[in-house]
């Protein structure tokens, strides 16, 4: 099975933003004076997977991203990630188009 080049050779944001977040990790885990061991016991996952995240490997689950988020508190800003509220192009689309959804209308056929 061939692996997705979003995995293999991300576009250059997406891999900066992971490394930047992986590093972002890191720095909360030393901070809390916490292992690699203890936070891959609390979120039952290998050391190596913790490590994967803090390098910011494209291939770790986001299940250990945002896992490692909760493990230092700092879930609650995951919630305004990707918040409707705050999506300035989306408001901007809908404002324009008037749609509640992104399938395309169909015209009824009323042929029995």
């Amino acid at each position: 099975m061939r692996r997705s080049p979003l995995l293999t050779t991300p576009p250059y944001e997406i891999e900066a933003a992971l490394r930047r977040l992986g590093s972002d990790l890191r720095t909360a885990r030393l901070r809390r004076n916490v292992t690699l061991v203890a936070t891959a016991e609390r979120l039952g996952v290998s050391r190596e997977v913790i490590a994967d995240a803090e390098r910011g490997k494209p291939s770790t689950s986001v299940a250990v991203y945002v896992g490692l988020l909760w493990s230092y508190a700092l879930i609650d800003r995951l919630g305004a990630l990707a918040d409707p509220a705050t999506d300035e192009e989306g408001l901007r689309l809908a404002s324009l188009t008037g749609r509640r959804n992104a399938r395309a209308s169909q015209a009824l056929d009323d042929d029995f």
